[in-house]
C-alpha cells in the first residue's frame, strides 16, 4: 500500500468519522430539547401535585370544622331536650 493509499484511507476514514459526529450532534440536540421538554413536564405536574395537596389540607380542615359544628348543633339540640324537660318537670311538681 502506498502513501497516497494510506493518505486516501485515513482521508475517507476522517470523512466517515465527520460525518457520524454530525449525526451523533444532531441526535443530541433532539435529546437535549426531549429533555427540556419532559422537565416542563415534570415541572407542572408537581406544582399541580402541590395544588391538589393544598386544596386537600382545606378540604379536611373545612370538613373538621363541619363536623365540630355538626357536634355543637347535636349538643345545643340535647340541651334544649333537657331544658323541655325539666320545664315539663317543674310545671308538674308546681301543681
Amino acid at each position: 500500500m502506498t502513501t497516497a493509499d494510506q493518505l486516501n484511507n485515513v482521508i475517507s476514514k476522517t470523512e466517515r468519522l465527520i460525518e457520524l459526529c454530525s449525526v451523533l450532534q444532531e441526535e443530541n440536540d433532539l435529546l437535549k430539547l426531549e429533555n427540556q421538554s419532559l422537565n416542563s413536564a415534570v415541572k407542572v405536574s408537581k406544582d399541580k401535585i402541590d395544588e391538589l395537596e393544598q386544596k386537600m389540607k382545606v378540604l379536611k380542615m373545612a370538613k373538621s370544622f363541619s363536623e365540630t359544628n355538626e357536634k355543637t348543633l347535636d349538643i345545643k339540640q340535647k340541651i334544649n331536650e333537657f331544658v323541655q324537660e325539666i320545664d315539663k318537670c317543674i310545671v308538674l311538681l308546681k301543681k
